[in-house]
């Protein structure tokens, strides 16, 4: 069994931020036949989906809550963002975050690295 790992951004029932390292397991499905089976799981229901171009020196340091429950993909580049419990993380390239902060204190974040960032 094949497992994907994900980070969850929540706020509690006081509005406080935090952040939950995921897995789910992946299983063997027979997706494309006849080529042989690959490892599947549902993560989320997708309405819509949208590339997110950020360019080195760009600035969201204000602390707010996401706008929609929403996953981010990393691709390129790299970025912090900082929990209004204080916890700070850094996801690069490959990474998964899912912003679910969509009430309460929210979040903030950091752009920090030397290339532009590009999410889905």
């Amino acid at each position: 069994m094949q497992l994907a790992t994900y980070v969850r951004l929540f706020a509690d029932a006081q509005g406080e931020s935090h952040f939950e390292d995921l897995q789910m397991d992946l299983a063997p499905v027979d997706f494309a036949p006849p080529a042989a089976p690959v490892n599947l799981g549902q993560f989320l229901p997708t309405a819509h989906s949208y590339y997110v171009g950020v360019p080195v020196g760009w600035h969201d340091e204000v602390t707010h809550p996401s706008p929609r429950r929403q996953s981010y993909s990393n691709l390129p580049g790299e970025y912090e963002v900082t929990a209004s419990d204080g916890e700070v993380r850094r996801f690069g390239a490959g990474s998964v975050l899912l912003l679910e902060d969509t009430t309460g204190k929210g979040h903030s974040t950091h752009f920090t690295g030397d290339e532009d960032v590009l999410m889905l």
